[in-house]
Parts: structure tokens; C-alpha cells; sequence
């Protein structure tokens, strides 16, 4: 009877410890904490904002005094989520955003750091970065972004050849003609940089045709290969950085192994539901070696009677 319970009986992981911390492992877990943490950094944030305008005196010290609050709430939320790891509390610091977490909350009340110093509103500003682990939605776009790193890195490296290529030979074409433009290969690539907008393509294709048709050569086969191919390149690279990012958090949540039983928890269901279905296999067959009809759940007049 445990054994066929045991996936089923909760939904927080099991932590070893006294009765807080089993309190704070389910507050961690409940969905409330988190919203209630996301909408204290958005508060926050617009006091940050808020900070930059001209005001009194007044709103000055209600300003700090609610930065204190803010920092209390982070402090405490910081001390929930240790306590929830119980008698292991090191093991908080085994993810980076916990970690990250720890370092942004934490430095704020570093020694030097008081008053309006820059480097304590950068700290502050660090703190709205904190949603990024609180909001699924955008750490899976965090962690795209960061996968796709090495494949950016390569195709920017093929865009400065490129613009390279094309500079010098827009140079050669027309630096006599426009040294505004073209006068040496940096204005060129600078050039052709500030037309992958495509707004200056028209007084540009205008400058050429009034030095030679053949000039449109050159900008229609930039165009296509720098505008359509390249970036369609780098839409690819974070497309695809963007799908592994999604199965890898699909797979995080497939290990995990709430109840602690060593099977992760779909694993559980899957059995769970496999086990359902030979009950009711077992049912059906006994109700029809029974001769109990599911309509009125009296046994039908036939050979059992006799």
C-alpha cells in the first residue's frame, strides 16, 4: 500500500529536517511565492525609475525608507529558500541562480556602499535581472541566447569578411567619386554597415547609376547576400538555439524526482497509469466472469444463478 502511494504523496520535494523546514519547502513550491517575489522586483524597478526625476525632500526619505523594505523582503526570501534545503542548506548554492541571487541581494549591504554611489545603483538595476529566474518564459529565452552564442560568433565572423570584401571594393569603385563614403575601407564598411537598414538604399543605387549601371551589380548582389542570406542565417542559428533551449528545460522537468523514490516523476505517472489500466482490465473481466451488468449492477439471470 505505501509503495503504490508513495508518488502521490506530495507535490514539494522531501526535505530531511524539522517542521520550518518543511514549511519553507512549501512556500517555495507554492506558486504564490513566486509571483509575489516578481511582483515585489517590479515595484522595485519603477521606484528605480522613479528616483530619476526631480522630486522633494520628502519623497526622498519615503523613497529610501521603501528601498529598505524591499531589501528586508529580498532578505527574507533569500532566508526561505535556504532553509527549505533543511539540514543541507550548501545545497542552495549548487545552481548559478541561486548563487546569482545570493551575490545581487547580498551586496547591497557591503561595507562602502551607501547613500547614492553608482556602484549601489548598479546593484539595485541587478536586481531586475533577477526575473529572468523567476519567469520561465524569459529564462528559456536567457538560456537561448546563451546556447546560441558559439553559432553568432561564427557567423559574425563571416559578416565582417564579407563587409570586408565589399568594402574594399567599394573603394576601389568609388573613393575618387564619393571620399565621403568610400574614401578609405572604414568609411566604406561603415557605409555598408548603416545600409543592412536598407535606408540609404536608394540615395546610394542613385550615386552609383550616376557613375555607371554597372554599379547596381554590386549593391543587388550585397543586398542579397548580406541582407537576406546572412541574417536569415542568424534567425536559423537562434531559431534552433531557441528549440534546444525549450527540450532542454522539457528534460530538466522529466528528471525531476520530487518524492525522492529514484524514478522521475513522469516515470511515476506512467506507471501510475499503466497500474490504472490493468484495475481496470481486472474489472471489466471479473464483472464479465460475474455476469454483472454496469447498467444496473445486478448479475444477469443465467448459468451463476442455476
Amino acid at each position: 500500500m505505501s509503495e503504490q502511494s508513495a508518488p502521490l504523496q506530495r507535490a514539494v520535494p522531501a526535505v530531511s529536517g524539522s517542521r520550518v523546514a518543511r514549511w519553507c519547502a512549501g512556500i517555495v513550491e507554492s506558486r504564490w511565492f513566486d509571483l509575489a517575489i516578481v511582483v515585489s522586483i517590479g515595484v522595485n524597478a519603477l521606484l528605480l525609475g522613479v528616483e530619476t526625476y526631480p522630486h522633494a525632500g520628502s519623497l526622498g526619505v519615503l523613497l529610501r525608507v521603501l528601498e529598505w523594505c524591499f531589501r528586508a523582503v529580498f532578505v527574507l526570501e533569500l532566508a526561505i529558500r535556504v532553509l527549505a534545503h533543511g539540514r543541507r542548506p550548501q545545497d542552495f548554492f549548487r545552481r548559478g541562480w541561486n548563487v546569482f541571487d545570493f551575490l545581487v541581494i547580498a551586496a547591497a549591504f557591503l561595507p562602502g556602499l551607501n547613500g547614492e554611489s553608482a556602484a549601489l545603483r548598479v546593484i539595485r538595476i541587478a536586481r531586475v535581472a533577477r526575473l529572468l529566474r523567476l519567469w520561465p518564459g524569459l529564462r528559456t529565452i536567457m538560456v537561448a541566447l546563451l546556447r546560441s552564442l558559439p553559432g553568432v560568433g561564427g557567423f559574425l565572423a563571416l559578416a565582417v569578411v564579407t563587409l570586408y570584401v565589399y568594402g574594399m571594393v567599394g573603394w576601389l569603385i568609388f573613393a575618387d567619386t564619393y571620399p565621403d563614403d568610400y574614401g578609405s575601407v572604414g568609411q566604406a564598411v561603415l557605409t555598408l554597415f548603416v545600409l543592412l537598414s536598407l535606408n540609404t538604399l536608394p540615395d546610394l543605387i542613385e550615386q552609383g547609376m550616376a557613375l555607371s549601371p554597372w554599379t547596381l551589380v554590386y549593391y543587388i548582389s550585397y543586398v542579397l547576400i548580406t541582407v537576406n542570406l546572412l541574417l536569415n542565417i542568424l534567425i536559423a542559428v537562434v531559431v534552433d538555439s531557441w528549440e534546444e533551449a525549450r527540450r532542454l528545460e522539457m528534460t530538466e522537468r522529466m528528471a525531476l524526482d520530487e518524492d525522492r523514490d529514484g524514478v522521475p516523476d513522469h516515470l511515476d505517472r506512467i506507471m501510475i497509469s499503466r497500474r490504472l489500466d490493468d484495475v481496470r482490465t481486472l474489472v471489466a473481466d471479473l464483472e464479465r466472469d460475474l455476469g454483472i451488468d454496469r447498467d444496473d449492477g445486478r448479475p444477469e439471470l443465467g448459468t451463476r444463478e442455476r
